[in-house]
């Protein structure tokens, strides 16, 4: 059976787990918004020990852009190494998978005082995820789950074909040239 090195840094906490099959061999996280860079290697170092990684399951977002490029950029540079696979799912979905009611909205901070989030209907999310300020999605009646962060296990059993990073927001440096 595979053994799974997956990664999520779309919220403020870097997670990491060490998964085969359904069986999560070791996983823990760190908290802080702007500490993905120096938690996600120390993880991984401590995660990795012993164990022959297969593959890579990276949350590709929504996210704030630096610590979601922290993540996918490790995940990617750690599976060329390797010569082995990565796969990427929505960080949203992996969230959402925790949760109970039939109709319901996920959101995680996005910063600038707004929200990442998506819908979901019986487990299934509805649309694509999108950026707005939590005063808009409250607005659509339907009960909010904030503050969570992605459960692993659903992290890996999602993952998929995503190859790109879900960016919901145009970046803030901009070329010189492009500047109006």
């Amino acid at each position: 059976m595979r053994i799974t090195l997956a990664i999520d840094t779309s919220t403020s906490r870097t997670c990491v787990a060490v998964i085969k099959g359904s069986e999560i061999l070791w996983s823990a996280h760190h908290d802080g918004a702007t500490e993905h860079g120096p938690a996600l290697p120390a993880l991984v170092q401590e995660g990795i020990k012993g164990f022959v990684i297969d593959e890579v399951v990276v949350g590709m977002g929504p996210g704030p852009y630096t610590g979601l490029r922290i993540g996918i950029a490790f995940a990617q540079s750690f599976a060329l190494a390797r010569e082995i696979d990565v796969r990427g799912v929505c960080s949203l979905d992996a969230i959402a998978a925790q949760v109970s009611e039939k109709d319901f909205i996920v959101t995680v901070d996005a910063r600038r005082k707004e929200v990442y989030w998506a819908r979901y209907k019986e487990g299934n999310r509805v649309g694509e995820p999108a950026v707005n300020f939590p005063a808009d999605v409250q607005a659509q009646g339907v009960v909010i789950h904030a503050d969570l962060y992605p459960e692993m296990k659903v992290l890996v059993a999602l993952a998929g074909n995503i190859t790109e990073p879900i960016y919901l927001r145009r970046p803030d440096a901009v070329a010189t040239a492009d500047r109006s």
